[in-house]
Formats: C-alpha cells, structure tokens, sequence
C-alpha cells in the first residue's frame, strides 16, 4: 500500500495518545544523547515501557519515529512563538527572528537536530504523509510571523524557498560546513523575497497571528521542546 493509499488512523484514545507521548519522549532522549544512531527501536521501546510490537503499530519504522518527533518539536516551537511572537517591524524581520529562534532551539541540541534531519533526508515515499505535516507545521509558523492568514500563490513560493534555505542551513551548520553567524545572515538575505512578494502596498505589513494559523495542528508539549530545552 503505499502513502497516498494509506487510509486515514483513527483518532487515538487518551490512554493511546499518553503512550505515543511517551514514546516520543523516549525518542527525543536517546537522540538527543546519542543521535541517530542511538535511536534503536528496542531501546525505545524499553524506555517508553512499551512492547517493540506495539512501538512498531505506532511508528512503522526509526524514520517515521524521528520524522514523528520532528514534527513533535516544530509544534512546541509554534506554541512557545505564538506565546513570545517575534518583534521586527516587518514580516521579513519577523520571520528572520522566528527562524533564527527556531534554529537556536536545534542548537541547544544538536544531537537531536542531527538525528531529525537525518531522518528527513533519508525518507521515502512511505513516510510522505508525515514529511508533508512537518512542511505544513514550517509553514504555518512562517505565516504566523508574517501575520498572513491569506497569503498569495507568490507569498507561498516564497515561503518555501525560505523554508528549503532554513532547511539547508541547518544542514550545513550541522556539518560544520556554516557558523551561526553565517545561517544568520542567509536567513535574513532569503527572507527579503517575502517584501519583493508582497502585493503592491503591503511590503513589511502585517503583524503576527496569535492564535488559528492556517494548517497549524495542535497538540501536548514534550519535554524535549519545554521551556529551556528546546524552546525558542
């Protein structure tokens, strides 16, 4: 069956959501002291207190499980952003700062960053679905800075090359290919193309949304992404 044919899961009980919590948990803990490499299913498993055949009924596999926890740690971020929205006094200003929030929170944890990343890039087609809402969960925390609920198929162009540049970025300063101060300044340079897609009189406008960006899901914090770890 493959990801476009994969039909929908319902939705999970409380007690099902708490242990997909927990496996999360137990994810963002191992790569976040060991990296890839250190998120065996096993030892998921026997951290979250699960059975490996039910950890594998939640994530078929180590790259959904990662693509899962980086879709975990984006909506942390957006909830902290919409409680601390960025302060530029325009949207490209905005989005440079959220972006680089964003980017700072990875870097307390570099481990974990690296481990999702790695996840994203090694990805096939049956892990679609959920790359995709990671895309959506990017996207909508650029259009919360940007203060757009209604943005034109040319502020969405945008966007994704602002989201594909924050993506390379974070690539190469993992490698050690990019210093901050490098990232910084290709955040801010990208960002620019949101005022030359602006319509005509609303270059710089608009103020971030606080609450129901569009294609923003919702849900409980991790611990990974709390205030002072992870947290932008």
């Amino acid at each position: 069956m493959t990801a476009e044919e994969r039909p929908a899961s319902p939705p999970l009980t409380e007690r099902q959501e708490a242990r997909r919590r927990r496996i999360l948990h137990a994810s963002a803990q191992l790569a976040g002291r060991g990296g890839f490499d250190a998120v065996q299913m096993r030892e998921v498993a026997d951290a979250a207190g699960v059975a490996l055949g039910t950890l594998y009924r939640y994530f078929p596999s180590k790259i959904h499980l990662l693509v899962a926890t980086m879709q975990d740690q984006l909506q942390h971020m957006h909830t902290t952003l919409r409680k601390r929205p960025p302060a530029g006094d325009t949207s490209a200003e905005r989005v440079a700062e959220t972006l680089m929030r964003a980017f700072r929170a990875l870097q307390r944890e570099p481990q974990l960053a690296d481990a999702m990343v790695r996840a994203l890039t090694f990805a096939d087609r049956s892990v679609s679905p959920e790359v995709d809402t990671v895309s959506r969960l990017t996207t909508a925390i650029i259009l919360d800075a940007m203060g757009l609920e209604h943005p034109t198929p040319q502020q969405l162009s945008a966007v994704r090359v602002i989201e594909h540049t924050w993506h390379s970025a974070l690539i190469t300063w993992l490698s050690g290919r990019a210093s901050i101060a490098q990232v910084k300044i290709d955040i801010e340079t990208v960002c620019r193309l949101i005022d030359l897609t602006a319509p005509s009189g609303q270059a710089g406008q608009g103020r971030p949304a606080a609450q129901n960006a569009p294609g923003a899901p919702s849900g409980p914090a991790t611990p990974a992404a709390a205030e002072g770890r992870g947290a932008v």
